[in-house]
């Protein structure tokens, strides 16, 4: 009777936000480049700020963060809180330089300010990244978090777990396509939105059933008390030299990658592009970063009180998580709970791929495969490959079951593109006689340097690899600026200003809030 309760509250949870979503966007056109690609750069601030956070709130966080958190503790909230930073350096810098441009996606932006090859590179290294490293990833810890919320051994009767991880994995992937090649952005910024709302009411009732659960019934600020007892250790926002993300690495690597991400990485920043104006965008991404603060209550703090109650139980971490909504949630409030974990699915997977159809259809297919093509032949050869990409995804995710900590590997892994991508954009955005030459051997060698770091086994490097992630990032800054200066070719980006180019006012006194909130943050809970 239980499991009834939770599917069919699963159900109606999943199809609420599906109807929502067409009834919003039936009548949108989407047969052109820009309503498909970029909502007809009409998004404006609620949707731009759910659509970012939910594109970066996926099962990696929830199943992979609290993973990371049941091992490790609070030191792992940097993978939410730094990305403040990021956001507010989005705002301020970067994001009045891509509008101001008009361009659809990064590559395309690098072909301007350098030239064709720079983007066709940086095209590939996205399109690569996404389809055999991050979609995968969506894919795995998706399967991963439903099992454990489901039980879906038992409710299926299916034994073999590998049989099981391949068909969720195939049951995510094709209504993610779906979401993505149907209905383009708008489709995927609207659904983001609804499922943001229902991913943070969710993700803060796990906290509080858990709490009350640890209190025994005596309530949750007792629950908060014999968490804290059980592991003192887990929280510090500061953590040991030998933890995965060590304090002095949030200056280093861990805060380049977050510039990264938040600043340049197609899959996350598309949305932003599709703003109704610049300050309808900047809103959005600030709005984003407040959110973000809040991402250690139920990113971290849920990882550390499953440790509480499973630290004995012989358990691999990512398990964790799904094993305490298990054990916490009423039935009908886990069914909710599954439809909002596979919207924060979904998002994550439909995003990704979206951008890779972008990536290729205006990159690859209209720049060298049909340069007359119309729009609607531009769209169409980004659904085909992305039908394509999303086969790849769902056969690779699978394989991925060996790793120990699917969360770290992401970020390692990341780390081989995101640091030669973003030296490129910075370099490029803020200097103008940089060479293309430059750049194009910046991102080569970048990613080969990078993924030597990865593929180094244990104890080679001697330091921590975002320690070596932020040294090769300042190697490929010096490379750029020493070829400025003996072989410059100045070139800058055409201005086009599609949209409305005025400020918001508030954006520079809501960073600095911001920032400060940050810095709260940690001292709050460090423990030096």
């Amino acid at each position: 009777m239980l499991h009834v309760i939770t599917i069919a509250s699963f159900v109606f949870f999943t199809a609420l936000v599906a109807v929502s979503t067409w009834l919003i966007v039936r009548h949108k056109e989407t047969q052109s480049r820009d309503s498909f690609f970029l909502a007809g750069r009409s998004l404006t601030f609620p949707f731009i700020a759910g659509s970012l956070l939910l594109t970066n709130l996926s099962t990696e966080q929830m199943v992979g963060l609290n993973g990371s958190a049941f091992a490790e503790g609070f030191p792992v909230m940097a993978w939410e809180v730094v990305a403040v930073v990021a956001l507010t350096a989005m705002a301020w810098f970067f994001l009045p330089k891509f509008l101001r441009a008009g361009v659809t996606t990064v590559p395309e932006y690098l072909s301007l300010r350098f030239d064709r090859t720079t983007g066709t590179i940086c095209n590939i290294i996205f399109m690569l990244a996404y389809t055999f490293g991050l979609l995968p990833i969506v894919l795995y810890t998706g399967a991963v978090g439903l099992g454990g919320i489901f039980d879906l051994r038992e409710l299926t009767g299916i034994a073999d777990e590998r049989i099981l991880l391949v068909l969720t994995v195939g049951f995510v992937g094709i209504a993610g396509a779906i979401y993505a090649l149907f209905g383009g952005l708008r489709s995927v910024a609207v659904s983001d939105l609804l499922n943001g709302i229902g991913l943070l009411i969710g993700g803060f009732m796990i906290c509080f059933f858990a709490l009350a659960a640890a209190g025994g019934g005596a309530g949750i600020l007792a629950g908060l008390k014999n968490v804290y007892h059980a592991a003192p250790e887990k929280f510090n926002s500061i953590g040991s030299s030998t933890c995965s993300v060590p304090f002095h690495t949030v200056f280093s690597g861990v805060l380049v990658i977050h510039l990264f991400y938040w600043c340049t990485n197609q899959q996350i920043i598309q949305r932003t592009f599709g703003a109704k104006s610049l300050a309808e965008g900047q809103k959005g991404v600030l709005l984003c970063g407040a959110l973000k603060l809040l991402g250690p209550l139920y990113l971290v703090l849920p990882g550390v009180i499953a440790y509480s109650f499973f630290k004995d139980a012989g358990i691999k971490p990512d398990a964790s998580y799904g094993m305490l909504v298990h054990k916490v949630l009423p039935a009908p409030l886990t069914g909710f709970f599954a439809a909002v974990m596979v919207g924060a699915i979904l998002s994550s997977f439909n995003s990704a791929l979206n951008s890779t159809c972008t990536l290729f259809s205006i990159g690859i297919y209209k720049e060298f495969i049909n340069k007359d093509a119309d729009d609607r032949q531009v769209i169409a050869s980004g659904k085909i490959f992305g039908w394509i990409v999303a086969v790849l995804a769902m056969l690779v995710a699978p394989f991925l079951a060996n790793a120990d900590s699917i969360f770290t590997y992401l970020q390692l892994l990341n780390s081989v593109y995101f640091i030669p991508i973003f030296a490129v954009v910075v370099l490029g955005m803020y200097t103008r006689k940089v060479p293309a030459a430059a750049a194009n051997t910046a991102l080569i060698g970048g990613c080969a340097a990078t993924l030597t770091g990865v593929l180094l086994p244990d104890g080679i490097l001697k330091i921590s690899p975002f320690h070596y992630a932020a040294i090769v990032f300042l190697a490929l800054v010096a490379l750029l600026i020493f070829s400025a200066f003996i072989s410059p070719r100045p070139k800058t980006v055409p201005a086009k200003n599609p949209v409305e180019m005025t400020p918001w006012e508030g954006t520079i006194p809501c960073g600095i809030l911001l920032l400060l909130a940050v810095a709260a943050s940690y001292l709050v809970l460090a423990k030096f």
